[in-house]
């Protein structure tokens, strides 16, 4: 299951146009940078300006967070910033719908890629870095913290130092080993992986957010919405990928 899912992920890429490929390894950042005696609130500039020469290590490094059938017919993926006000009304109004309307019903999977517009939003590197520490403890954990994260937007957002405070208390509002979420978060740990996020968007042509590509299985082509302000959208995309679909079956 797992092998398919990771393969079709890449088709999914590739449809995309990804064509320039990256060499994941080893490349001795130190968190220190950040100044947070080691705290990682930044991302890491080797990954962001390597070169490139193999797209499966982007892809697994990136380790898009999946929510849904693996094998549903339709995939979604949405690039996404924990501090951007848009991607905090995609989470809290028109996500949920999609998650009831298809993400459920197994109509489609959902795949998160974090995106922090970094330059704008000075805390969404660290916020991407805290919801993956909070995967650490389990994939159930992802999710409830995602939307915690965005729930609370306008709270630790508008800190002037980095919430490392607010984030852990997050984590305790949803059952998370706080000892050890604590020592996630004060690290570099994930940093790797957010900045692969962000370079496959990049690679992707992802400049906004949110960013949402939505294609089925087995396509050769991808619809992309930026900015989405409603779901009547996404019912009109979807259903019209799945009439493809059944057309495409009937041949």
């Amino acid at each position: 299951m797992a092998e398919k899912k990771g393969g079709d992920l890449k088709a999914f890429y590739v449809v995309l146009g990804v064509t320039a490929l990256i060499a994941v390894a080893a490349f001795g950042w130190s968190a220190s940078r950040s100044g947070l005696s080691g705290v990682a609130t930044q991302p890491i500039d080797a990954i962001l300006e390597a070169e490139i020469a193999d797209i499966q290590a982007l892809v697994d490094m990136a380790a898009g967070v999946v929510r849904g059938d693996p094998e549903a017919p339709i995939m979604i993926l949405e690039f996404g910033d924990f501090q951007c006000p848009a991607c905090q009304q995609f989470a809290t109004e028109i996500k949920p719908q999609i998650d009831l309307a298809f993400v459920e019903e197994g109509v489609s999977r959902f795949v998160f890629h974090d995106f922090p517009l970094v330059r704008d939003h000075p805390h969404a590197f660290l916020a991407a870095r805290a919801a993956r520490c909070a995967r650490d403890q389990g994939e159930q954990y992802f999710w409830p913290y995602h939307d915690r994260l965005f729930s609370l937007q306008s709270i630790w957002s508008v800190s002037q130092a980095p919430p490392l405070s607010a984030f852990e208390n997050y984590a305790a509002t949803i059952g998370l080993n706080t000892e050890v979420f604590e020592g996630c978060l004060r690290s570099d740990r994930y940093a790797d992986v957010v900045s692969a996020n962000m370079r496959l968007g990049r690679e992707l042509g992802v400049n906004r957010t949110p960013t949402i590509l939505v294609s089925k299985e087995g396509g050769r082509s991808a619809v992309r919405m930026v900015g989405v302000s409603n779901f009547e959208g996404f019912q009109e995309v979807i259903d019209r990928l799945l009439e493809e679909e059944d057309e495409g079956d009937g041949l």
